[in-house]
């Protein structure tokens, strides 16, 4: 798995884990958190998809 996709991945799970614990305090932040959890899992697909098509085709990626 290319690293920017495990980067994107730990940011999902924390956000994910941030939006519960907020919203277990009764706060209405962990809508902010939800919203970053989703983009961070669109993140995680789209550099892992990328890091599997660049290695499929035999190029080696500048980023990693």
């Amino acid at each position: 798995m290319p690293r920017l996709a495990l980067y994107a991945l730990a940011v999902c799970v924390l956000s994910v884990a941030a939006a519960v614990v907020s919203f277990v305090q009764g706060s209405w932040l962990g809508i902010v958190w939800i919203l970053l959890a989703g983009v961070s899992s669109n993140m995680t697909w789209y550099y892992f998809r990328r890091g599997r098509a660049g290695r499929s085709d035999g190029a080696k990626s500048v980023t990693g």
